[in-house]
C-alpha cells in the first residue's frame, strides 16, 4: 500500500497539518499508521466528515441559510446574553455547528486562543459558507495570538478567497456576511480593506442585530485610523442608539474604540467613562481579549485604572497584548511597510503613545498618577530602545 505524509495529506485535503494529526489520533483515518511520532496515512484515504457540521440542513439550504439565522455567523457575537451568563447560555444552544462556533467565540474572547483553534478549525473546510467565514476569522486572530502566523496568514487568505468567489444564487445576506468578516479582517490589522467589498451602507442593513452593533465597530475603528476621531465617536453613540438589547461583545468593543477616540481629543475622563463600561460587561465572563488587543491605542488608560483595581486581571490582560501584539506586528508589518515599536514595554509604548499625541509629561503624569521624572525615564527609555532622538519622531512607531 502507498502512503502519504501529514503534510501531504494536508495540502491535498486543504486542512491544517494539526487538524490531520487530530484525525490520525481519533482513528478517523482509515488505515493510518503510527511509526515512532510521524503518521503515515493511505494514499487513498477519504478526508473524514466533520461531524460537528450542522447536519439539520441540507447542502443547498446551507449554501442560501441567511445571516444570523442560525447556520453559524459568529453566532456568541450576535447573542443578548447577561453579563455573568455567558457560558449557560451557550450550554442551552443545540449541539451542532453554531454551538461549537459560539464556544470557540468564547474562548478567544476570554483569551484562550489555543482552545479557540481546537474548536474552530474544524470548520475551515465547512460547508456552510457562515460556519466556515467564522472560522476562518477565529482561527486569523488567535493563531495570530499563538505566534502561528503561517497559519494565521492560511486563514485570512481563506477570507479573502471566498471574497473573491462568486456563487451562483449567493444570497444578499451571505454576501454580506462575506463583506463584514472580510472588513473585520482587515480593519482590525490596520490592513488595507480587499478589493470589491460593497460599501457599508449596502450590507450593514442585512446583518442581523448583534453583527450589525459589531459592523459599527469596525468602522468607528477604520474612521478612528483615518483621525477623524469626532465622526469616530459619532458612529460609537449612533451604534448605541440603536440597539434594543444589550450585545456584550460589540458593546465592549465599541466603549473600547470610544476610550480611543477620547484619550486622542484629550479628554480622559470620557474615556474612564467608556473603559469602566466595557469592564462592567466583559469582567463578570471574563471576556478579556478585546483589552489586551486595545492596550497600544487606549493611551494608558488600562495603567490609570484597571492595574489600580484589579492588579491580578491588569496581568492577564497585559500578557494578552503581549501575545497578540508580537503577531499583529508580523502581519501588519511587512504588509503595509510601518514599522511599528515591537521592542517596548507596555507602560514605555503607552506613555511613548501619549507623547506621540501632544501630552505633556505633567499631564502624562496625573494621568498615569507616576512622577514627571519616571515619564521622562519611561520616554527616554523608549527613544533610546528606537534608535531616535527627538520626541516628534516617536509618530513614526506608535498606532495612531
Amino acid at each position: 500500500m502507498q502512503y502519504i505524509t501529514v503534510r501531504e495529506a494536508a495540502q491535498r485535503w486543504g486542512i491544517s497539518q494539526r487538524l490531520v494529526q487530530k484525525y490520525c489520533a481519533q482513528e478517523r483515518i482509515q488505515g493510518a499508521v503510527k511509526e515512532g511520532s510521524a503518521w503515515r496515512i493511505p494514499a487513498d484515504a477519504s478526508k473524514p466528515q466533520d461531524p460537528r457540521r450542522a447536519d439539520t440542513h441540507s447542502k443547498a439550504n446551507r449554501r442560501h441559510t441567511k445571516a444570523g439565522s442560525g447556520s453559524g455567523l459568529m453566532p456568541l457575537m450576535n447573542s443578548a446574553f447577561k453579563p455573568g451568563e455567558c457560558l449557560r447560555y451557550i450550554a442551552k444552544m443545540p449541539d451542532g455547528a453554531r454551538k461549537s462556533i459560539a464556544m470557540a467565540e468564547y474562548y478567544y474572547f476570554s483569551g484562550n486562543p489555543e482552545k479557540a483553534v481546537e474548536e474552530a478549525e474544524l470548520f475551515l473546510t465547512s460547508e456552510d459558507l457562515e460556519c466556515k467565514l467564522s472560522a476562518c476569522l477565529l482561527c486569523a486572530y488567535a493563531n495570530l495570538s499563538m505566534g502561528q502566523i503561517h497559519r494565521a496568514r492560511y486563514a485570512l487568505a481563506q477570507v479573502k478567497k471566498i471574497l473573491a468567489d462568486d456563487l451562483m444564487g449567493t444570497s444578499a445576506q451571505l454576501r454580506a456576511a462575506k463583506a463584514f468578516i472580510a472588513c473585520a479582517a482587515s480593519v482590525l490589522l490596520h490592513l488595507p480593506l480587499p478589493q470589491g467589498l460593497p460599501p457599508v451602507q449596502e450590507f450593514m442593513p442585512l446583518l442581523p442585530p448583534g453583527l450589525r452593533m459589531f459592523a459599527l465597530y469596525v468602522q468607528a475603528h477604520h474612521t478612528y485610523l483615518q483621525q477623524d476621531y469626532s465622526r469616530s465617536l459619532g458612529i460609537v453613540e449612533t451604534a448605541f442608539v440603536m440597539q434594543t438589547e444589550i450585545f456584550p461583545i460589540p458593546a465592549i468593543y465599541l466603549h473600547l474604540v470610544a476610550v480611543m477616540d477620547y484619550m486622542s481629543l484629550k479628554q480622559p475622563q470620557q474615556a474612564q467613562a467608556h473603559l469602566l463600561a466595557a469592564w462592567n460587561l466583559a469582567r463578570p465572563d471574563d471576556l478579556i481579549e478585546g483589552f489586551g488587543e486595545h492596550h497600544g491605542l487606549l493611551g494608558g488608560m488600562l495603567e490609570a485604572v484597571i492595574k489600580r483595581d484589579w492588579p491580578e486581571d491588569f496581568k492577564r490582560i497585559i500578557a494578552i497584548t503581549y501575545r497578540f501584539s508580537s503577531g499583529w506586528r508580523r502581519i501588519h508589518n511587512p504588509v503595509t511597510g510601518d514599522d511599528v515599536a515591537d521592542n517596548l514595554t507596555t507602560t514605555e509604548f503607552a506613555t511613548a503613545m501619549l507623547a506621540a499625541r501632544g501630552w505633556t509629561n505633567q499631564e502624562i503624569a496625573k494621568h498615569l498618577g507616576i512622577s514627571t521624572n519616571t515619564v521622562k525615564q519611561y520616554i527616554s527609555n523608549a527613544l533610546q530602545k528606537l534608535g531616535i532622538k527627538q520626541r516628534k519622531d516617536l509618530k513614526r512607531f506608535m498606532l495612531r
